[in-house]
């Protein structure tokens, strides 16, 4: 018997999907906008979020539904510190710190663990999933966008232990549907992953304040750019 899941949550999520994809924050780096200080704060929460979901979904991997997309090839923090070495150096560690959206998003993540861990279905499927299917469009924006190198700052693109991306996600759909769940209960995650979507959002604009800043003082830089009396050289006003 199927419980339909995965057609739930993508019909029920579509909404929230949207919204988010028109955020500021991302519409800018979907157009390739992308200022670099701003997108390393965005590493750090995901650092802090990805931990919390493995730690939690690691420790209900026996779960008679959480086991179902209990799938560790898919985990993303060691990726994550990898980015965080290369935007942050060797003391990354040091310098890191969640945002208040993000400590929420962690908080919730931690409280349904908790209390209903079948929860964390939603929270997976809203990561992970978005992450494969756009992964590898967001990683040649941020190589372009920020002059990266080969390898550099993109790990968190990379899902080396996944051979068939395409492949996997038609598994971890049909996965979906084949958990043992009740209607109830297959609401609650479509809700649930409609509040992730929310969590996100609410990052996403907390970036979008430092990302409008730096692009006002690059336009103002560049509009204030003076010749100096018998000099060639331009003075860029600070």
């Amino acid at each position: 018997m199927s419980s339909n899941l995965a057609s739930k949550l993508r019909v029920g999520t579509k909404k929230a999907h949207t919204m988010a994809e028109n955020v500021g924050f991302v519409k800018c780096f979907l157009k390739g906008v992308v200022e670099k200080n701003s997108y390393r704060k965005l590493v750090a929460n995901f650092y802090f979020v990805y931990s919390a979901m493995e730690e939690e979904m690691e420790k209900h991997k026996h779960h008679p539904v959480v086991s179902k997309i209990y799938f560790p090839e898919l985990n993303r923090k060691h990726t994550l510190e990898q980015d965080l070495a290369y935007y942050y150096g060797y003391n990354w560690r040091e310098q890191i710190k969640l945002s208040p959206a993000g400590e929420a998003y962690v908080n919730r993540i931690r409280e349904i663990s908790a209390t209903e861990p079948e929860l964390l279905v939603a929270h997976s499927y809203t990561r992970y999933l978005g992450d494969l299917s756009g992964g590898q469009i967001l990683k040649n924006i941020a190589v372009t966008a920020m002059n990266l190198g080969e390898g550099e700052g993109t790990a968190f693109y990379e899902f080396a232990d996944i051979s068939d991306e395409k492949g996997f996600k038609a598994k971890y759909r049909q996965n979906l549907d084949e958990m043992p769940i009740d209607d109830a209960t297959g609401d609650r995650i479509v809700e649930e992953a409609n509040d992730a979507f929310g969590i996100n959002m609410k990052m996403f604009n907390e970036l979008e304040g430092n990302l409008i800043k730096a692009i006002g003082i690059m336009v103002y830089n560049t509009l204030t750019r003076k010749r100096t009396k018998g000099s060639t050289d331009l003075v860029t006003a600070e």
